[in-house]
């Protein structure tokens, strides 16, 4: 009877720290995905700030006329597929926000690669605060992509355990996509005249 018992309280004692693991999976794979699902919000609220600054840029007299088109239409274009985008990313195919976000950073690019630009800067009432914010706007975009691709890592590296599979601990929630994009931040006056174009749509 004794040897039944023992036997019984490791069987519960057994079963108990795995339902105690299993739970600590299922909560900490919520967690995951609710990180990730704040760092995609912030990613798109960088993402937004950037436009808006785009198109204020475009708006400042600071550039030629058909810079300023080319940097405003990429930022309504960014800003359109940014409220377009689907939640559901096709694996491995650029989506048509990470492209329109692409495009507005090699227009910002070829902007500011222009030759003589630095120098048609003083004077011009609000150049230096604009494009202060144009780099702050830039690193801010590359800061929260980096720490949303990171939540993205950790939590599809979270769904890939096996236990996570086989118990279908992650539910419905769909899986997290990375957010791949040409980041690189503009250059002021670089006098240089090399100009990197965006792509255009057809």
């Amino acid at each position: 009877m004794n040897v039944l018992l023992t036997d019984v309280a490791i069987v519960v004692a057994i079963a108990v720290l795995v339902g105690f693991y299993v739970s600590w999976r299922a909560t900490r794979l919520d967690r995951l995905h609710a990180r990730a699902e704040t760092a995609h919000a912030a990613l798109d609220a960088a993402l937004a700030r950037r436009c808006g600054v785009a198109l204020e840029l475009a708006a400042s007299g600071l550039l030629d006329p058909a810079t300023s088109v080319l940097i405003a239409g990429a930022a309504h274009d960014a800003r359109a597929a940014g409220q377009l985008e689907s939640a559901a990313a096709s694996a491995g195919e650029a989506q048509p926000h990470e492209l329109a976000e692409s495009d507005l950073s090699r227009a910002l690019r070829a902007a500011f690669a222009q030759p003589r630009f630095r120098a048609s800067l003083p004077g011009m009432d609000g150049a230096d605060e604009l494009l202060a914010e144009i780099d702050a706007a830039a690193h801010q975009v590359f800061l929260a992509r980096k720490f949303y691709n990171d939540a993205v890592a950790a939590t599809l590296a979270a769904r890939r355990r096996r236990l996570v599979r086989v118990l279908r601990l992650a539910g419905g929630a769909p899986a997290p996509a990375f957010f791949e994009i040409d980041d690189a931040p503009p250059v002021v006056g670089n006098g240089s005249g090399e100009v990197d174009l965006p792509r255009l749509a057809g």
